[in-house]
């Protein structure tokens, strides 16, 4: 009996150890990261306000982005298939229960489906027009931030080096160099934690922009193909209609 409790008993450490192994880890990170930013000084405490920032509007970017794109290939071509087949009202229908800038821009150029090219034309590129800035937004203020994150990192170094060069003045000569290489080493995680910031930043701009430029480039593409496909029908049922007048009056 006193043998199987002392099994359970060990086990129950042993458990409590494996639990309690991650926390002392993830204490000395912090710790370590602490002493990170506190030996940087004030500039580190500014970068940080900017990477999380940055983060913040990479975040909502991408929720944002990703949800107004949409396969426009297999868009027009679930459109080109109604309009053929004089279902336009299914194909606004369908355009309107997307969240997509693309079928919204498409979704006004058939609302003028019985009207003239020109007019599809001005459906299309003023709803473009109002597309464009949800695509763009915020965009600027990640390579804004991303460079300024590396300035203030640069900033701080200086700051730093020149903090480290006084204290260096009045201290003795056997000291010297110690302090110095110590305040050199502070000052340049200023430096390292800037260009940490501007990095994660620019590749989220990066690849934000990439994505913006392939909606506005199916926008542009696609409004096209809608024109098109609108001002050929029109074309193919006007003289349809002339044939059957004359078959009339004969």
């Amino acid at each position: 009996m006193s043998e199987i409790t002392k099994q359970d008993v060990t086990s129950q450490t042993e458990l409590i150890n494996s639990v309690a192994a991650p926390t002392q880890a993830e204490l000395n990170f912090v710790q370590e990261f602490a002493k990170f930013m506190d030996d940087g000084g004030v500039f580190m405490w500014i970068i940080l306000g900017m990477w999380a920032l940055g983060v913040a509007i990479a975040l909502e970017r991408f929720k944002s982005i990703f949800k107004y794109d949409i396969d426009g290939q297999s868009l027009m071509g679930d459109i080109r298939k109604k309009v053929l087949t004089n279902d336009v009202q299914t194909a606004i229908q369908d355009c309107a229960s997307s969240k997509s800038l693309l079928a919204n821009v498409l979704r006004n150029g058939l609302k003028r489906a019985n009207q003239s090219k020109e007019q599809i034309q001005d459906a299309l590129e003023a709803s473009m027009l109002e597309a464009i800035p949800h695509i763009e937004k915020r965009l600027g203020y990640l390579a804004l931030i991303a460079n300024t994150s590396t300035l203030v990192g640069l900033l701080g170094t200086i700051y730093g080096l020149i903090q480290s060069f006084a204290a260096v003045a009045s201290a003795d000569a056997a000291s010297k160099a110690e302090l110095l290489a110590l305040g050199i080493s502070k000052a340049m995680n200023t430096t390292a934690f800037g260009l940490i910031s501007a990095i994660t930043i620019m590749v989220a701009h990066q690849v934000l922009s990439a994505k913006a430029e392939k909606i506005l480039g199916e926008l542009e593409h696609y409004s096209v193909k809608l024109t098109d496909l609108l001002s050929t029908k029109k074309g193919v049922q006007a003289p349809a209609k002339i044939d059957s007048v004359e078959n009339e009056a004969a």
